[in-house]
């Protein structure tokens, strides 16, 4: 099972490398479980995506809650360069928020808990990657 939440020293991490002022940007790349694996066991029918989606209704609005905005979201389509058939990521977002504590803010509440679990049953793989600037997130998805 890959690491669907930041571990301690990459928040500390994000928190020496964040600007001090101004908008933090965090570039998602998510691959998805073919079907939804819920930790509690419970039974679903919901494919990852189905899952996630779940978790992307929800979230999106206590992103919006801390004055953040999801600037791209979309689907990654065929492998231009690189090896393998398929393209390794399903998804790609950026997401801006207006300071790193409106990000961490937002990450530990407990309303983001009850969204969480949809999170984990979708992916099989993700990464979150701090950008210095909206720019660089988006030339990152352009290499």
């Amino acid at each position: 099972m890959s690491a669907t939440k930041p571990r301690p020293e990459q928040l500390q991490k994000l928190a020496t490398q964040a600007p001090a002022e101004g908008p933090v940007y965090l570039l998602n790349l998510l691959r998805f479980k073919q079907r939804a694996e819920y930790a509690d066991g419970r039974a679903t029918d919901l494919t990852g995506e189905q899952a996630y989606a779940l978790y992307t209704e929800g979230v999106s609005k206590l992103i919006a809650g801390v004055g953040g905005r999801i600037i791209w979201f979309g689907r990654c389509n065929t492998l231009v360069i690189g090896d393998g058939d398929e393209p390794p990521w399903d998804t790609a977002a950026i997401v801006e928020y207006q300071h790193l504590e409106d990000y961490l803010k937002m990450r530990g509440g407990a309303d983001y808990e009850d969204v969480h679990v949809h999170r984990e049953a979708g992916l099989a793989q993700q990464l979150l990657i701090h950008c210095l600037s909206r720019e660089q997130a988006q030339g990152v998805l352009s290499r």
